[in-house]
């Protein structure tokens, strides 16, 4: 408990998984992926629905050269937030390669669906002792119900490359960033999450220029946090590409005649 208070951070529960400080519920958010030069890379849409103490978030982006990045997750919300199943489809030339990932979380079943150097479909199924702090498709919910504070939150993530394994996740908030909103000044918590893949593969990783980038994550704090910006790789040894909030464009009333 003292060591929790000098960090003015309340201490994160032994299982590693997030109170629900926030409920989610019904949501539908429009987003824009660009390069970090401004260019538009592809709009999406959030689509989160609740059902009791079970949500459904599904995020798609589709890419103007027709690639698609199809993700959902599915998770509990009854005291702490928990993945139940996750399932992603990445395809397309803004791709490295085709790649499909299934999480059954609750039998720890993973299953992974890429293109071999032959072309041919390989299949690569894994049983894995999974945390329930697993959060992959989850962690702009979780950073919505972080306390505010100094402190340190770890989670972890399942990452195919293109074989399964789990990396741990190092969040900690570095202050607030002003943003503008319609002309007037907005401050959103700035979070850093870092990725730890640990082990032999871990310390040698950065030796050798494979250490992947930090994810940056922005968050509007108040009685209901948001979502304001993120900038990291959007998958597995990708580049860094910003996911902004877009709004809707109407076109000239003259152009409707």
């Amino acid at each position: 408990m003292l060591a929790c208070s000098v960090f003015l951070f309340p201490c994160q529960p032994a299982d590693g998984q997030v109170p629900v400080h926030h409920i989610e519920g019904l949501v539908h958010g429009f987003l824009v992926l660009r390069t970090l030069e401004g260019e538009t890379l592809a709009h999406g849409d959030l689509i989160q629905v609740a059902h009791a103490d079970r949500v459904t978030a599904h995020l798609i982006f589709h890419f103007k050269d027709g690639s698609l990045y199809d993700e959902t997750a599915a998770y509990s919300q009854l005291r702490s937030f928990r993945l139940l199943r996750y399932h992603l489809v990445q395809k397309g030339p803004s791709f490295s390669s085709p790649k499909e990932v299934s999480i059954d979380v609750l039998s720890g079943q993973v299953t992974v669906r890429y293109t071999g150097d032959d072309g041919k479909e390989q299949v690569k199924t894994e049983h894995m002792k999974l945390s329930p702090d697993l959060a992959n498709g989850m962690i702009f919910t979780l950073l919505k119900n972080m306390p505010s504070g100094n402190g340190e939150m770890k989670a972890s993530m399942v990452v195919a490359t293109p074989k399964p394994r789990v990396v741990k996740l190092a969040i900690s908030a570095q202050g607030e960033d002003t943003f503008m909103l319609g002309g007037d000044k907005r401050k959103a918590t700035h979070y850093i999450v870092k990725i730890e893949i640990g082990g032999v593969t871990g310390v040698v990783a950065p030796l050798l220029g494979k250490q992947p980038p930090d994810i940056h994550v922005w968050i509007l704090r108040g009685e209901a946090p948001a979502f304001v910006r993120s900038r990291g790789p959007l998958y597995s040894g990708g580049p860094t590409w910003q996911i902004e909030l877009e709004s809707p464009a109407w076109p000239d009333r003259a152009d409707r005649h």
